[in-house]
Order: C-alpha cells, then structure tokens, then sequence
C-alpha cells in the first residue's frame, strides 16, 4: 500500500503521457515497421519484356512499407516523371492504381495524379482531381472524342488514399475505387478501345506544364484489364508496399520508392522532372 502511495501518480501520470504519445501516433507500429529498399521486389519475366509465360516476382515482395516516396509541387516549375510512349500503356481495356497523399487545397486549377495524355483534352485515361478536391477516373475511348467520367470522390488532404480506376471496353463502363472500395455506379458510354494518342505516361501531371500534382505518390501499377472489385480489395489491403496482384496483364508498375524506374519487367522506365523521393511521408 505505500508503494502505491509512493508510486501510484508517478505510474499514473506515464500511463496518461504514453497514451498520449500513441494517440498522437508517435509510436504507430508502421514507425517501426521494416522498410523495403528501391527495387526489392520486381517482374522477373524470363522470356523478355511483354511476354507472359513462367514470369514471377522476384526478391522480397512482403508487403512492407517502401523506404521512400515520389513528392511533387507545383509553381514556378512542375514535377512528374515521363513514362515514354510505350503501345502497352495504352490497351483496349485498363486499370490504373496508384496510392495518393493531396496536399490540398492547391493554388487553383486541376491537378492530375497520372495521365496517359499531353495537355488539355487530349487522353487515353487519367486521374484528375479538380480545385474543390473531387477525385475523378476519366477515359476517352476515342467515340467522337467521347470522354468518361466515373463518379466524384472527394479527397481530403493530408491523409492517404488508395486510388483505383479502371475501364471495361467490351462494355463501355468505367469504375472508381477508393480504399477497395466502389464509388458510385460504374459510368457508361458506347463501347470502344482507349484512344491512342501516341503520347508519354506522365506521373504527377498532366503534361510538361499542365495540371501539375502537389503531394505524394506511390506504387503506381498499370493492367491490360479490368480487375475485379475482389482483386482492388485485394491490392488495397496488402498496403503501400504491395507487390501487384497478377501478373500476366500487368504492362506497367512504378513503386517510385527512390527512383522512377519500371519493375514489370517491361522496360517502360520513368524520367523524373523536379522529383524529391522522400522517406518522410505521414505513413
């Protein structure tokens, strides 16, 4: 009894301190979590790039939290990564994924996380968010410069999404998905391929100077189909260090986790513009 006495607030007073310090996440489990390094997992595709037979990953491909991300501004100068044009990254029927950290609100304008296009109106798919922070999945199937648009998520900023968006072309639908999660009713419009517009991969932007993306970003993967709601879950829950969820269809996948370079054995390496790879990034 007199060593509680002695104790007792001592005791209480680090109990309330350390309960504190957890809320506040200074001793949230993913601090300490083991941290892959650039290009510890990757494609290994024994045939060449594109070809599917006997490929399978190679290296440590857990899951665990990548050392750096990709951080972009915008201003005076934009930065993004420039993916070359590549037929692959622009199939008939696609799923983009990309994980998402928005410092918005940005200074006006839209911004665009990742874009198969070149300036204003001219794509085969994006992400786009515009100035009130709505998160869209956009595609243009090339039908009289059809544009579709999947239903609106709005962001909040500061905090990490998992961004999903893909387009079924024997159906003309598009789908959004947040966190593994379905956003709305699938879009629809007549049914065609994604228009080829013959232009880069831009990571961050829009283009050289358009539509420039102001946060973070990570682990970027690129499909030839559209993957189901199931495997979207399924990506979601391995995490921000997650290896892709199948292989064959894969074209591309940019874990930007210190570099810009293409882990789908594909050779489809990104050139960074103003891009910091960071290991402080609020996860």
């Amino acid at each position: 009894m007199e060593y509680l006495m002695t104790y007792g607030w001592a005791i209480l007073i680090i109990a309330v301190v350390l309960g504190a310090l957890f809320q506040l996440g200074v001793f949230n489990s993913s601090s300490f979590s083991p941290r892959a390094p650039p290009g510890s997992c990757q494609v290994f595709r024994p045939g060449g790039p594109r070809t599917t037979t006997n490929i399978n990953l190679m290296g440590v491909c857990t899951g665990q939290l990548p050392q750096y991300v990709s951080s972009y501004a915008r201003g005076t100068t934009y930065s993004y990564v420039t993916v070359p044009y590549s037929s692959v990254l622009i199939p008939a029927s696609v799923t983009a994924t990309t994980w998402i950290f928005s410092t918005l609100p940005a200074s006006g304008g839209w911004q665009n996380p990742l874009t198969k296009a070149t300036g204003n109106g001219n794509y085969g798919y994006e992400f786009t968010i515009n100035p009130t922070g709505d998160f869209y999945f956009n595609v243009n199937n090339g039908m009289a410069g059809l544009g579709i648009t999947s239903s609106p998520y709005t962001l909040s900023p500061q905090r990490w999404y998992f961004a999903a968006g893909s387009y079924d072309s024997v159906n003309g639908l598009v789908y959004l998905y947040i966190n593994g999660a379905p956003v709305g009713s699938p879009a629809s419009a007549p049914m065609g391929a994604l228009q080829d517009n013959h232009q880069p991969l831009y990571i961050g932007s829009r283009s050289t100077g358009y539509g420039g993306f102001n946060g973070f970003l990570s682990n970027v993967q690129v499909y030839n189909t559209t993957l189901t709601a199931n495997q979207i879950l399924a990506l979601y829950l391995e995490g921000m260090g997650g290896a892709p969820m199948t292989l064959q269809p894969l074209v591309g996948w940019w874990p930007l986790n210190g570099n810009s370079n293409e882990y789908s054995g594909n050779n489809n390496n990104g050139v960074p513009t103003n891009v910091v790879f960071t290991s402080q990034y609020g996860k």
